[in-house]
């Protein structure tokens, strides 16, 4: 059996370098399937040079909260506040909450880890927990709870005097299933720019919160909380409605493709989103560390040896991986 370096080292997608370190024999370039992000991002232009010479203009800012609130189907962009992307936007929601936080398992490591450095986080769908926090669909397994029933929770929690937080990173490729565009009063929504929109080098992200909340968000940020590309990218890409639907279109159709590749491959598809696949194998660990060898990162999870996640490669990269997996 193959051995895995610092499996530790692989808590989140993305961990290339660490990767390339454990395998330095592996051939050049890594295809990386280790995240959830559109291969095939949004193709518009960067701020311009002159942009990075002076401070971001809080008009700027304003106007992308408002195009983003339209993206997301929310009526007062008063609501909609710009973060240096979703994980920021994550850990300043544990700075605002008080009490206990219960954490719907399986669940994106940030959030336990950001409720567990707080002493706050339990690992249970306890709905009569202060904090109830969730992810639709889900990371990693892209679970999904469909909208209706997550709005009367939300609200019987609300009026309960308890807060319901709802991690909506891959909300894009599933809307149907979006409360952001509630108004509850003890109701967060966190959406992610990069996944979607295939810029998570942007690092931008959006809380979608009551007035009063929003309005202590802007004054721990501060004015300038994101970059002068981070504005550009998101005024544009928001704006583009058209793109937008057919990304839609184009990333169905690549993770139906990735299913049939990873079914051929004696591998048993159990979940997951168009962004990424949740897979069981025999010896998962086995199997990430036998596809490092060949280059290809994919996410293992230390704690659940039968279960690798496959991020959506470019169409161009599907032999790449059929071969490896065959080998």
């Amino acid at each position: 059996m193959a051995s895995i370096p610092h499996i530790g080292a692989f808590r989140h997608g993305g961990r290339l370098h660490e990767a390339m370190a454990a395998y330095p024999d592996a051939p050049w370039p890594w295809l990386d399937l280790s995240t959830g992000i559109n291969p095939e991002p949004w193709p518009g232009p960067r701020a311009p040079a002159k942009a990075l010479t002076r401070l971001p203009d809080p008009r700027d800012l304003a106007r992308l909260e408002a195009v983003a609130a339209k993206a997301f189907a929310v009526a007062d962009p008063a609501r909609v506040v710009a973060t240096a992307g979703a994980e920021a936007g994550l850990r300043l929601v544990v700075g605002l909450l008080d009490g206990r936080a219960a954490l719907v398992d399986p669940i994106y490591g940030g959030h336990t880890e950001a409720w567990g450095d707080r002493g706050m986080a339990v690992q249970s769908p306890d709905e009569t927990a202060d904090i109830l926090v969730l992810v639709n669909p889900n990371n990693p397994d892209g679970r999904r709870i469909e909208r209706d029933a997550l709005e009367v929770l939300a609200r019987t929690r609300s009026a309960a005097g308890r807060w319901t937080v709802v991690d909506e990173s891959f909300g894009e490729v599933a809307p149907e299933l979006s409360v952001a565009e509630l108004e509850i009063e003890r109701l967060i929504v966190l959406r992610s720019f990069g996944k979607f929109y295939g810029l998570p080098g942007a690092r931008l992200g959006f809380l979608i919160l009551n007035k009063v909340m929003a309005k202590k968000v802007r004054v721990m940020i501060g004015d300038w909380p994101i970059s002068a590309d981070a504005l550009t990218l998101g005024l544009g890409a928001y704006a583009d409605a058209t793109w937008r639907a057919s990304a839609r279109a184009s990333l169905a159709s690549q993770a139906k493709a990735l299913d049939g590749l990873l079914t051929e491959a004696g591998l048993t598809v159990l979940g997951g989103c168009d962004l990424f696949r949740w897979v069981e194998a025999a010896d998962a660990h086995d199997l990430f560390a036998r596809l490092c060898a060949r280059g290809v990162l994919t996410r293992p999870f230390a704690t659940l040896p039968d279960r690798l996640r496959f991020g959506l490669p470019l169409m161009r990269d599907f032999n790449r991986l059929r071969e490896a997996l065959e080998a």
